[in-house]
């Protein structure tokens, strides 16, 4: 199989050259998606072997997620690697995501953070929970870590999921794309990662209350299509987190 790496950036200028540098010891193909970032994030890569791409503007991490996924399909990448430029994940436990995937290579894995709950913001950490509950149950199988953006992805995923990769739905998408991931039969297998959100690193981009709100919005949407969708609340609390659910 061959995986390439997706890095979004938006004014990552301090971080993006360690987190690339580290990157391309795990795979030969590494993109950095720059989302109209004005600190010198660009600059910060010249002289590495890594794939450069921008977009026309700050669009936000769904758009620059599709970007970059599109070029690394192009240049025959089967999975897609997706890991934050900002330092919280660790390019190393890459090979952690690859033995899950190599394993079941039909299936999406997340890297999963909640297991260190020491290490992550109060607040980020109940938001998360709060958003796990939602997604499990639209999804139809529990999940331990929905919005974790270190994940591996099949390449196909992205031509046959209906998703949005509008700005509106920045953080929405990888909450939207499990769900609908799980919709085509493609369920995600959670693995324990190590995370850091030491005070060197920028503040999130994510906002806890608006952003949660658009995915519960979403996920509200995608449960009344469904009919509130009862069997997927049910297995949501049967099943173990990333068991496929029954049919």
């Amino acid at each position: 199989m061959n995986y390439a790496i997706v890095i979004p950036a938006y004014n990552e200028a301090r971080t993006i050259r360690d987190v690339a540098g580290r990157a391309l010891a795990q795979a030969s193909l590494v993109i950095v998606v720059d989302d109209g970032s004005t600190d010198g994030t660009v600059a910060a890569l010249e002289g590495m072997p890594v794939v450069v791409l921008r977009n026309d503007g700050n669009r936000g991490k769904a758009a620059s997620l599709r970007n970059g996924a599109d070029e690394a399909i192009k240049r025959g990448a089967g999975a897609i690697i997706t890991l934050d430029g900002d330092g919280q994940h660790a390019p190393e436990d890459v090979p952690l995501l690859v033995a899950a995937h190599a394993a079941a290579p039909g299936r999406m894995v997340i890297g999963a953070r909640l297991h260190a709950r020491e290490e992550i913001p109060p607040a980020r950490y109940w938001a998360n929970r709060f958003a796990n509950f939602w997604i499990g149950w639209a999804a139809g199988y529990p999940i331990a870590d929905s919005q974790s953006g270190f994940r591996i992805y099949p390449a196909a995923l992205f031509s046959q999921a209906r998703v949005n990769y509008d700005e509106a739905h920045s953080f929405v998408f990888e909450s939207e794309i499990v769900i609908e991931a799980a919709r085509l039969g493609i369920y995600a297998k959670c693995v324990p990662i190590s995370v850091s959100y030491s005070t060197g690193h920028r503040p999130s981009h994510f906002r806890p209350v608006v952003d949660i709100a658009r995915i519960v919005r979403m996920v509200a949407w995608r449960l009344l299509a469904r009919g509130l969708y009862l069997q997927g609340l049910v297995r949501s609390f049967s099943a173990l987190p990333g068991d496929e659910p029954r049919t």
